[in-house]
């Protein structure tokens, strides 16, 4: 049992010493509810209703802890709430639903005793649970990518739309419609097999790696970079890896997130503005993440080598690229003959134009900005990177290279006025201005590192802002992840 203070008439404003209850709600919400709600899906069997009360739990904390003050465990506190109120609402509805009634008596002894160990011990697996019914054949795969950012990202519909591109409101219908159909499926009373989990893998890395790139490059807001959510996802790969070893992508997608991450420290200034990729203190980058990639890459392409496998995938190709950054002492260093080589086999694996424009900026770097502008001139008029902010800004380094600092600026500008991340937007509003100087500017592999997963991030046009494949989120296509790949 948790020690409340005792609630007065009269309270001081909050201090250092005395946190402020709201805040500290929130923070914990942001912290906790991916792991509150898939330990609620575990205990009801439905993912609409583990969220409602996930949510009630929050609401109980903002009127309960201003008053009572903050719980010692808050984690376990949304818990025992959100179990309590399960339990009510199984009883009330035992007429209705047997099945319901069932699970009440089971809990009540735990949730009277407000066991929340019991509740959490198996966290791990019930996230990655969450994240396979996100997935569940029943849904669409912008359905299963919009689920998975909101249950297990935790990102709000106004986030989930920049990204998809489309209206709030279409993505709130998408969410209702989603859960609704999972419930008709009855898809959280299952627990999926060897078979159904290889069914849903493909889609399951492929919303793993939009989780961690939503992380490494934030699509809205004030922050570059979400780190939260690049561990949780990494942690989610490390589970995978083991429940399912034989897996070469699985593997890879280890890899590439390890990697990418080892850069995290690096990507961002004391004072938060973005650090470009040939910028950065390779002395900061992370030596465990390094190590952790490198091993599950070599992992992978062991796995890749067999008859089986075939050849090696689209995660495994962009850990590869990742691993040619990781292993450069220096900017000069890095090989990117080799990197443009294997952006072109990135891109016959999966047909993606944000891979191209990844190779379009490794060409640049390997054998001149005029290589690279030829490519990316082919990409100006396709679909799918219309509004795709990155497309300028690789185009804006290029033209600065050549000395076509008047077009470069426009480029910036308009890829400025694309972005809603504020720090990249301030980014490149930097670097239109520089444009206007004599002093020739500094290569970047700016669009490399920056793009997103389809978006794959190139590696090196952007300051490591390339996000994956957010720009068709909805397909969340491997190769199409970004961050790893450039920065």
């Amino acid at each position: 049992m948790t020690e409340q203070r005792t609630p007065t008439a009269w309270q001081p404003a909050p201090t250092k010493s005395d946190p402020d209850p709201r805040a500290a709600v929130e923070a914990v919400w942001r912290l906790e509810s991916t792991r509150l709600i898939a330990g609620l899906v575990r205990v009801v069997r439905d993912v609409g209703l583990a969220e409602d009360l996930a949510q009630d739990a929050l609401v109980a904390a903002l009127r309960q802890w201003p008053a009572a003050g903050i719980p010692d465990n808050p984690a376990a506190w949304l818990m025992s709430t959100a179990k309590r109120r399960a339990v009510d609402g199984f009883r009330r509805a035992e007429r209705r639903d047997r099945g319901y009634a069932a699970i009440a008596r089971d809990l009540g002894d735990e949730a009277a005793e407000i066991d929340i160990l019991g509740a959490i011990d198996h966290v791990e697996d019930d996230v990655l649970r969450l994240v396979f019914i996100c997935c569940h054949p029943s849904l669409s795969p912008d359905a299963q990518t919009t689920l998975t950012l909101r249950l297990v990202g935790g990102l709000t519909s106004r986030e989930i739309a920049r990204s998809f591109l489309t209206s709030e409101a279409t993505i709130a219908q998408r969410l209702v419609r989603a859960k609704r159909t999972l419930t008709d499926a009855r898809a959280a009373m299952e627990e999926p097999d060897g078979a159904q989990r290889a069914a849903r893998l493909v889609s399951v890395l492929g919303v793993i790696y939009l989780l961690f790139n939503e992380g490494y490059s934030a699509t809205a807001g004030d922050d570059w970079m979400r780190p939260a959510l690049c561990d949780e996802a990494i942690r989610l790969g490390r589970i995978l890896s083991a429940l399912l070893p034989a897996e070469p992508e699985v593997h890879g997608l280890s890899a590439l997130m390890e990697l990418q991450s080892s850069r995290l420290r690096a990507r961002a200034g004391p004072d938060g503005v973005p650090v470009l990729l040939l910028d950065q203190d390779r002395t900061r980058w992370d030596a465990t993440h390094l190590r952790r990639g490198l091993t599950a890459l070599e992992m992978a392409q062991s796995l890749s080598a067999t008859p089986a496998a075939g050849a090696p995938g689209g995660y495994t190709l962009q850990a590869a690229i990742a691993a040619c950054h990781a292993r450069a002492r220096s900017p000069e260093g890095t090989d990117w003959i080799r990197i443009a080589t294997l952006y072109e086999r990135l891109a016959r694996v999966s047909g993606s134009p944000v891979v191209e424009l990844n190779r379009a900026v490794a060409l640049a770097m390997a054998y001149g900005p005029e290589s690279g502008l030829t490519l990316l001139d082919q990409l100006l008029d396709l679909p799918a990177l219309r509004g795709y902010h990155l497309l300028p800004s690789v185009r804006g380094d290029l033209l600065g290279r050549l000395g076509r600092h008047r077009e470069a600026r426009v480029e910036f500008e308009r890829a400025a006025a694309m972005t809603q991340n504020l720090r990249e937007r301030a980014l490149l509003l930097d670097r239109a201005a520089a444009q206007g100087s004599t002093k020739p500017t500094t290569a970047q592999p700016e669009a490399a590192e920056t793009a997103k997963p389809d978006t794959a991030k190139p590696d090196t046009a952007k300051p490591d802002t390339a996000k994956p494949d957010r720009a068709k989120p909805d397909t969340a296509k491997p190769d199409t992840a970004k961050p790893d790949t450039a920065k």
